[in-house]
């Protein structure tokens, strides 16, 4: 029996996108042959190991420019595959995210909920990141001038200091029209936005809807609110590439030379879970209801705070929302009482509590209406899922 080939992984393991990449390699490996895998802890952005000078291995996968180092390995017949996000992977085979479709489908999710004003905020330097905003402006059909921009440096000695990073976009949101919906050419770059909007009292989603990419799940929820995210198919790609790598060792040749893989799709949080609405009072009564109702705020509270009377705040909702200020309470009580059903084992007197029912009894009428289904059915469903 021959020996496995001796492959090495150089590819990040400090952030989620690198780690899926890994995850797809591993899914590759269970189904066919074994590999002897080299593979060591790397930071985002880091230069290639110096041992890659004398390394005599058959295979290298890797994400990081194609310097000389790489070029002498390939030299030495080990066979290539690139997964860097820059301009040029120097000629040999690569697969990387389509970074344009991630742009588009983040302008066609915000244009969904009927924005008329735009923004960006990406890192400059950033070749994938460019890629992301252009795919966000031709989705937008909008020319660059129309849409509101901030970059900086994401890291290296000319990246910012987070307090000066974060007072930086803080005044560059405060002149954005509302309501406005912005994308982030990833996840932390929508966490630094969302952390502005905290700091400066800005209402999100209905004063600036926010929208990332990665959909890291750890990090979009620890965003206050959670973020929406792009979700690009790291896995795939990590597992296109391990099969090309099985090829290329096998003597075959790589066509296309290059390939680009479609992201999955987008899971909506809090941070985009809204219409645009240009009416003050309409978006002041709707944060007020996304952010108490939950705690049992009715509609004489909404009204002390929203200096309208009852009948006119319902025919804005009407028109708006196209239901009544009552409905929209009840609809965002129902959200949580799902999440909850779904994420934990609380006794349904527990998530009544936790969703603004006064008592579980009244819970259970009210979702049976609006879902067709008891509480209990519906956990039992989801968890079957």
């Amino acid at each position: 029996m021959s020996s496995p080939p001796h492959v090495a992984l150089v590819v990040e393991t400090s952030i989620v996108y690198g780690r899926r990449l890994l995850a797809g390699v591993t899914r590759y490996l269970r189904s066919h042959r074994p590999w002897s895998v080299f593979l060591e802890q790397r930071e985002y952005g880091a230069a290639p190991p110096d041992w890659l000078a004398g390394w005599k291995g058959d295979g290298l996968i890797f994400r990081t420019p194609t310097t000389d180092l790489v070029r002498r390995t390939l030299r030495r017949g080990v066979a290539c595959v690139s997964l860097y996000d820059g301009e040029s992977a120097g000629g040999l085979p690569r697969i990387r995210s389509d970074h344009h479709a991630i742009g588009r489908l983040a302008a066609e999710h915000l244009l969904e909920r009927g924005f008329r004003h735009f923004a960006y905020c990406g890192f400059s330097e950033q070749h994938w990141a460019a890629e992301r905003r252009a795919g966000f402006l031709a989705g937008l059909s909008m020319p660059a001038s129309e849409v509101a921009m901030y970059e900086s440096p994401w890291y290296g000695p000319r990246s910012h200091p987070w307090e000066r990073e974060q007072q930086a976009i803080g005044k560059w949101l405060a002149k954005l029209p509302r309501p406005v919906g912005l994308m982030a050419c990833n996840d932390m770059r929508g966490q630094h936005v969302l952390d502005s909007c905290q700091r400066a009292g800005v209402a999100v989603p209905e004063e600036v809807a926010v929208v990332g990419v990665d959909d890291d799940d750890l990090l979009c929820d620890l965003c206050s609110p959670p973020l929406s995210s792009v979700a690009p198919n790291p896995e795939l790609l990590g597992y296109e590439a391990a099969a090309l790598l099985e090829s290329l060792m096998a003597g075959y040749k790589a066509d296309p030379l290059e390939r680009t893989i479609p992201p999955l799709g987008l899971t909506t949080r809090q941070s985009t879970d809204v219409l645009a609405i240009d009416d003050p009072s309409v978006a002041a009564a709707v944060r007020l209801i996304r952010e108490r109702a939950c705690n049992g705020i009715t509609v004489s509270d909404i009204l002390r705070e929203v200096p309208v009377s009852r009948s006119v705040l319902e025919r804005l909702f009407r028109r708006h929302l196209g239901l009544s200020p009552q409905a929209e309470i009840r609809a965002v009580r129902i959200k949580r009482v799902k999440q909850l059903l779904v994420e934990t084992d609380l006794t349904l007197d527990r998530v009544a509590e936790l969703s603004g029912f006064a008592h579980p009894e009244y819970l259970s009428v009210a979702f049976l209406r609006d879902t067709g289904q008891t509480p209990g059915r519906y956990r039992a469903s989801a968890q079957g899922r």
